[in-house]
């Protein structure tokens, strides 16, 4: 916007001088000139700031966007931890169109921006103009008032003991199809893909408990289901709008655009479909199982009126599209750090003897279980001013030896245990923390605790290549490119899941 406006000013000036052809030329390259002194080193409208260092590759008017573009996906993560271990915790880079990021990689700055001054940070209007054609006005992409109902409302569902009993046995009922599928590939030798069985368990998951049944994902691993193609193909989207100025150009001029309506279009239509078959049975016996949509469209508004489809729609997109890959990605790299070659076996073997003592021949049950914010005050903690975004790696922290000491790069799952873990909280936030900490936390616990403990209590697990760092692709999580190849054999002592 700051560049229409000098380009606009400057049409003006030529239109209305009475100065010759030459002063109106002088005039322009005057301000032209003075346009590039003032904006040489970062992007149009944006703060000059002196006291942050910046990454190398800042160009006039345009700040970091050609360094941004020029980084794939696939190396974003990589590029963050390599800028923190070159210009410190605390760095900036500036884009036209988005503003300046500070990336502060402190848990003292996350704590502060996420819990202590949360009121002075919102998401702000690029990340929800970004996120919004696909999220719709869900929990993900809305701010102020407008969250604080829906954040209220979702937490009170999710808290609701009858819900909490049902999305337990579904996700035991889900579980069991795991086992199923690891017990035939024990008996013919084949390799599984651990990566994607956890993505089809964790979305039939979603729908059994969000919908009522399942998208199907189970009996069709290695094709496609429309949904979940839909879900890794928006994500994919979301993550480069975050990082692009020029996206909606870019969606325009290429088939990007209209994939990514039609993706929301199919995604949209299924929880129509799911809507319209739940208002067709009979839920007249208060005793009958509900699960969370029902709840969603048996519930009021702020105003005491019953939630409109769109509404519910996306609710339910939101809390669907962002439980699957979280989760499932975060038991496939739990699944590879117990596995791999540098890992002390003593930690599976531990893990393992408490699955057996723990839990005998029973499972747990739910009882038993890249962020962005946006500066709305103007000045805080003496780094942020209004207009400016603050953004923060947990992938970069979680590699930090500033934060954990000269360990900092082993898998050590003792350092969670005992009083460490509530004063870990602000060093690593899987789950975020503070008024936006994630609702369905309960549930990836659940999912990962009850999918973890069957397939150790029943099966041996070895990875096919113990000594292959899996890549990660480009998304707003880090899903494994190829993969997590495994191969099971079954224990001695086989349990299913007592739904």
């Amino acid at each position: 916007m700051a560049l229409l406006h000098y380009l606009h000013l400057i049409y003006e000036l030529t239109l209305t001088s009475t100065s010759t052809p030459s002063n109106k030329l002088k005039l322009i390259t005057a301000i032209i000139a003075l346009l590039t002194f003032k904006y040489r080193s970062h992007a149009i409208g944006t703060r000059r700031r002196d006291d942050l260092k910046e990454p190398k590759g800042a160009v006039p008017f345009l700040g970091h966007m050609p360094l941004m573009a020029s980084i794939p996906g696939t190396r974003l993560h990589d590029t963050f931890l390599k800028n923190y271990r070159e210009l410190g915790p605390v760095w900036s880079i500036s884009l036209p169109g988005i503003g300046r990021m500070i990336h502060g990689d402190s848990p003292e700055l996350v704590e502060h921006v996420s819990k202590t001054n949360f009121e002075a940070y919102e998401k702000g209007e690029h990340f929800n103009e970004a996120l919004g054609d696909i999220f719709g006005k869900g929990i993900i992409s809305t701010d102020g008032e407008d969250w604080k109902s829906k954040r209220k409302q979702a937490t009170q569902v999710f808290n609701i003991k009858v819900f909490r009993e049902y999305s337990s046995e579904m996700f035991s009922k889900e579980s069991q199809k795991v086992v199923d599928y690891l017990d035939k590939a024990a008996t013919s030798g084949a390799v599984v893909d651990f990566h994607e069985l956890m993505h089809a368990f964790a979305l039939d998951s979603f729908g059994s408990v969000l919908y009522g049944e399942s998208f199907g994902c189970m009996k069709n691993i290695g094709g496609k289901v429309p949904f979940a193609e839909a879900i890794t193909e928006l994500l994919e989207v979301a993550s480069d709008r975050l990082v692009d100025p020029l996206w909606k150009l870019r969606e325009a001029i290429t088939t990007v655009g209209a994939e990514t309506r039609q993706n929301g279009i199919i995604m949209r239509q299924h929880i129509l479909r799911m809507i319209a078959k739940h208002r067709a049975e009979d839920w007249s016996d208060p005793n009958k199982k509900r699960d969370l949509l029902m709840m969603f469209m048996e519930a009021t508004d702020s105003d005491g009126q019953p939630c409109s489809d769109q509404y519910i729609v996306d609710m339910m997109l939101n809390l669907t599209v962002a439980g699957r890959d979280t989760t499932a990605q975060g038991i496939s790299w739990m699944m590879y750090l117990l596995l791999r070659k540098e890992t002390d076996p003593e930690i599976l073997e531990t893990f393992i003897r408490e699955v057996d003592e723990t839990y005998g021949d029973n499972l747990p049950t739910f009882e038993t279980h890249k962020k962005q914010k946006f500066a709305e005050a103007w000045y805080t903690i003496k780094l942020i001013y209004a207009g400016e975004s603050f953004t923060w790696s947990t992938y970069t922290m979680g590699r930090s030896e500033l934060i954990w000491g000269p360990t900092a790069h082993e898998f050590r799952p003792s350092r969670w245990l005992g009083g460490e873990k509530s004063k870990s909280l602000n060093k690593s936030n899987p789950f975020h923390l503070g008024p936006r900490a994630c609702v369905g936390q309960g549930f990836a616990l659940l999912q990962a605790t009850t999918i973890m403990g069957l397939v150790l209590k029943n099966f041996e697990v070895k990875l096919v290549e113990p000594g292959r760092l899996p890549a990660y692709g480009s998304g707003m999580t880090l899903p494994m490119v190829g993969g997590l190849p495994i191969r099971v054999s079954r224990r001695i002592h086989r349990v299913d899941v007592k739904a």
